[in-house]
């Protein structure tokens, strides 16, 4: 833009052409809106504190209903739901009811409902969504990127050959395809009856 182009700059508002130019040159380029990541970079959901109970949005879940509280599936030990912020379409996380931290502080009956209820996870994602591979994982503490540390819990990732585009690296921003509930819906359909808690 040329200072001939400018009709009147004093009032800090740039005109070109007679037009306000808030967001500069047009350049192109659609934009992705995502507002729904607002509340998650404001801290909704996150925990008021790292005790156990309502402030815990793993110690709330189990105690909503499957809809309202994405579940996918309850074992003995843990429980499986969508997470509310995904890396990617069907992100599921297995979650103990217990409010634990540290991997090694499960019990014996946890590790083993947390790895079957990943298994099964995996086995009715490849089902109802067809994914390429998965990246499975615990972050153990704030340094480790946990977003909540204080209640462990195990990420289910399916992952899909060119699910890794422009987004994600440069505007930081993921487009998913599916709603969650329509995603829990056809996951929790495709859950075997014997694994039902």
């Amino acid at each position: 833009m040329t200072a001939e182009d400018r009709a009147d700059d004093r009032d800090g508002v740039v005109r070109v052409d007679g037009a306000d130019a808030f967001a500069g040159e047009p350049d192109g380029l659609q934009r992705l809106w995502t507002p729904h990541r607002m509340v998650y970079i404001g801290g909704q959901d996150k925990p008021t504190d790292s005790a156990p109970g309502a402030g815990c949005p793993f110690c709330r879940i189990p105690t909503l209903t499957d809809e309202q509280g994405l579940v996918v599936a309850r074992g003995a030990a843990a429980y499986v739901v969508l997470n509310l912020y995904p890396y990617n379409s069907g992100h599921l996380l297995v979650c103990p009811y217990r409010h634990v931290a540290d991997y090694t502080d499960l019990t014996p009956d946890e590790v083993v409902d947390i790895a079957a209820l990943t298994q099964t996870a995996m086995r009715v994602t490849r089902e109802v969504m067809a994914p390429h591979g998965f990246n499975l994982g615990m972050n153990q503490g704030d340094v480790a990127g946990a977003g909540i540390a204080a209640h462990l819990h195990q990420h289910v990732v399916p992952r899909w050959v060119g699910d890794s585009n422009f987004l994600p690296i440069v505007a930081q921003t993921r487009a998913l395809p599916a709603l969650l509930a329509d995603t829990r819906a056809r996951l929790a359909a495709a859950w075997p009856t014997e694994s039902k808690g």
